[in-house]
């Protein structure tokens, strides 16, 4: 019975991560399409909506996508019996 608990317990996390995703993913989203569209305005350019969010998608598809190989910042080098752990490349 622990072992179908832990299961459960399992896919919960997992459901309440891809939904935290989500929803990350739409206010980035919308943060984006603002922020095009403003700085379109302000250069001088009058975008219709469907070039707006294109460019807000590709924008935002790039940062999720890049934001999972992001190099290691720790700033420290490991000795030289450590093996270097970077999950950069795994």
């Amino acid at each position: 019975m622990p072992s179908i608990r832990n299961l459960l317990s399992s896919l919960l996390v997992i459901v309440i991560g891809i939904v935290a995703m989500v929803v990350l993913a739409t206010v980035a989203f919308f943060v984006t399409i603002f922020v095009v569209s403003t700085g379109s305005s302000l250069a001088g350019y009058d975008p219709t909506a469907d070039f707006v969010v294109l460019s807000s998608a590709l924008i935002v598809v790039a940062v999720i996508l890049t934001g999972g190989f992001t190099p290691r910042l720790s700033g420290s080098e490991p000795s030289e019996d450590e093996p270097l752990d970077d999950r950069t490349y795994r």
